[in-house]
């Protein structure tokens, strides 16, 4: 059973329905963060990792949650910032320069058993990987959650011509890729 946000943080501040108000927040968002964070990351395992912290943060924060934004964006703001800081710690360890992680997760896509995706779904995949960072997740965004600008600019925290602009160069260098690649 789906409730509202705002039912869903009635509950939760209730003591006596936290719990099921939480249980339900996770059934209800898991799905969906799982596969913005698994578009970050690409690594199913890494994914379930932040995706894990995501929720243990949301558990320690969500008092404190004022309702100034949906509870959706309040989500995906903090499974981003996660999965950009775990893709930076990745980096800093495996000693990778931060502007060349691409390579690192076109072969984690390689090697994914988790992937079912077709030459063309692959190349795809791999073509998006080949963007940096915040272009990368605002192109996945709005190119497959097909969230709106507005929601974006939300949970990113950047204006909405920004957000544009990202989006409209990586499709550039997208479309660059697979004509040459």
């Amino acid at each position: 059973m789906d409730l509202s946000d705002k039912e869903l943080l009635e509950q939760f501040k209730n003591p006596e329905t936290q719990n099921y108000a939480f249980n339900l927040l996770v059934r209800q968002y898991q799905k969906r963060l799982y596969w913005h964070i698994r578009k970050i990351l690409i690594d199913h395992d890494d994914t379930n990792d932040v995706l894990q912290n995501v929720f243990i943060k949301v558990w320690k924060n969500l008092h404190n949650f004022k309702g100034e934004s949906q509870l959706f964006t309040w989500l995906f703001r903090i499974a981003t910032n996660e999965s950009i800081n775990f893709l930076n710690q990745k980096k800093k360890h495996a000693g990778i320069p931060l502007d060349d992680v691409s390579s690192f997760l076109a072969n984690k896509l390689e090697s994914d058993s988790y992937f079912k995706g077709d030459e063309i779904q692959a190349k795809l995949q791999k073509a998006i990987l080949t963007l940096p960072d915040k272009q990368r997740i605002v192109f996945n965004m709005k190119y497959f959650d097909a969230i709106k600008y507005e929601e974006m600019s939300a949970i990113l925290e950047t204006s909405v011509g920004a957000l544009k602009a990202s989006y409209h160069h990586a499709v550039k260098k997208i479309e660059n890729y697979l004509t040459t690649h």
